[in-house]
């Protein structure tokens, strides 16, 4: 089971700190992407960590505001939103890739992974 919780609401400008987190498997030996959507829009994907090596990627709409980081003692990937706009207002999910796959980099797109959590809203006031 996944499960990403930390949404709240949160004036434009602040910060949030989301969490990943796996139970009945190891969440280390998978890639794992972020996800968010908000109403009307597609899914857009965040940013996600590889398997192997850790290697991160982002979106543009995010990079350098947002950072992906795992804790293995917590069995968790973790999302720090900094600056945040009223455009990041979504539902966020994350998501783990197929087993063995994305090892040495990651994909930011959906059909790359193949189990998913509940969300977590995120509301960013202006």
């Amino acid at each position: 089971q996944l499960q990403a919780s930390g949404g709240g609401l949160v004036q434009a400008g602040g910060s949030l700190r989301l969490s990943c987190a796996a139970s009945g498997f190891t969440l280390d030996h998978y890639a794992v992407g972020w996800f968010r959507q908000a109403p009307g829009k597609e899914r857009e994907g965040v940013g996600c960590i590889s398997s192997g090596d850790d290697t991160i990627n982002y979106s543009d709409s995010v990079k350098g505001r947002f950072t992906i980081s795992r804790d293995n003692t917590k069995n968790t990937v973790n999302l720090q939103m900094n600056n945040l706009r009223p455009e990041d207002t979504a539902v966020y999910y994350c998501a783990t890739g197929f087993e063995g796959r994305q090892r040495w980099d990651c994909s930011i797109r959906g059909h790359n992974y193949n189990r998913w959590g509940q969300g977590t809203q995120v509301t960013v006031s202006s």
